[in-house]
């Protein structure tokens, strides 16, 4: 890699600021690829990681700490200080969230990097860099922000993000070894270490078991689509959550909820669901008439299982003046728990699948 850019003059640039989005998992050379073009055209980067605070999973084992670290590791010192690196949630449901938590990590990062000066983030020139990959696979997110001037790279060939992540949640070290060529020399040693990690064996766990769900159903004459139900229970304030017993997303906290069975309504299937794994001390006829609204959810990546569709009902149980209705956890649940809002919206690491964004979409209805 060419080490020329990281001297050039800064009034050289054609941008104050190019904006790199992206999930990192885990960086790669077309990632630096796509940094040493940006520094070429632009004085200073912002570095902008996705999925900063969902639970970690085979798609997103690494959390935004160790990204950054990934990335510093891989970085020229020359480039150290030009480069900014920000984290920043998924908002599946709504992309304006999104957009604007995009458009508030920039303004922050321009305003802190220049404080001395006074100046605002509008007065500064901002483009947008990406990798073109001829396909316009993952790069819709682009057209969201018709406000910064796009700056494409072309792809480095052959490198792919998923593939080093299968070599990686394997027993066998020489598959990681395999995409050696396709990672900085410091992130390869890094993934190295990680494998010796209590993290990495939790998470190879998880990768077998979603193996094996996937290849029960590889002889089916087509890939399956999955109908799930999930509950959002609101009352005085709370919600009502899970914990999971089982894989996937061992440990982590969920709505209740589950499959359709073949012969019943989702509207039925969410309460059967709610009851089995809550024991929530309220009559079915009262929880289906407490329904307030509902949803299909059906992003294509929202389960590692495969395709899976769920509707989404939110019931609002009203104050009785006897405090919150028991709960007890059953069935696929080791735990079952009202944990007050306030509470909730710090616990989006803590949520299996996309989970939290579902309460949010509904929160933002009520």
């Amino acid at each position: 890699m060419s080490q020329a850019i990281a001297h050039r003059q800064a009034d050289a640039a054609r941008y104050d600021y190019l904006v790199f989005i992206g999930r990192f998992q885990p960086v790669h050379l077309g990632h630096l690829k796509v940094i040493e073009a940006a520094l070429a055209q632009a004085d200073k980067l912002i570095v902008v990681c996705g999925s900063a605070r969902q639970a970690i999973s085979p798609r997103n084992p690494f959390s935004l700490a160790e990204r950054e670290a990934m990335l510093r590791a891989a970085l020229p010192a020359a480039w150290q200080e030009r480069v900014f690196v920000v984290g920043c949630s998924d908002r599946m449901y709504n992309d304006q969230q999104w957009v604007t938590e995009v458009q508030n990590l920039v303004d922050k990062v321009i305003a802190v990097d220049t404080a001395s000066l006074g100046h605002r983030a509008a007065e500064f020139s901002i483009g947008l860099v990406a990798a073109a990959n001829g396909r316009g696979v993952g790069t819709h997110y682009l057209a969201l922000f018709p406000q910064w001037q796009r700056e494409q790279v072309d792809e480095l060939p052959g490198v792919d993000a998923g593939k080093v992540r299968e070599a990686l949640f394997t027993e066998q070290e020489s598959q990681l070894a395999r995409c050696r060529e396709q990672l900085p020399d410091a992130v390869y040693d890094w993934l190295l270490n990680f494998r010796k990690t209590d993290v990495f064996s939790a998470l190879l766990a998880e990768q077998r078991y979603l193996q094996q769900f996937r290849a029960a159903w590889s002889v089916a004459p087509y890939p399956p689509t999955f109908v799930t139900v999930d509950a959002v229970v609101i009352h005085s304030g709370h919600i009502l959550l899970v914990r999971r017993r089982g894989m996937p997303g061992k440990g982590l906290w969920a709505l209740p909820g589950g499959f359709v069975e073949q012969d019943e309504p989702v509207r039925d299937a969410v309460i059967r669901e709610l009851k089995e794994e809550t024991r929530l001390k309220v009559p079915a006829p009262v929880l289906a008439g407490s329904v307030r609204a509902s949803r299909v959810f059906d992003h294509p990546q929202r389960s590692l299982r495969g395709r899976t569709i769920t509707h989404a009902f939110l019931i609002e149980l009203a104050p009785t003046g006897d405090g919150l209705p028991k709960v007890r956890a059953s069935d696929d649940a080791d735990r079952a728990q009202w944990v007050p809002l306030f509470e909730f919206n710090r616990m989006e690491a803590q949520l299996f699948e996309d989970h939290f964004y579902i309460v949010n979409w509904f929160l933002g209805q009520i």
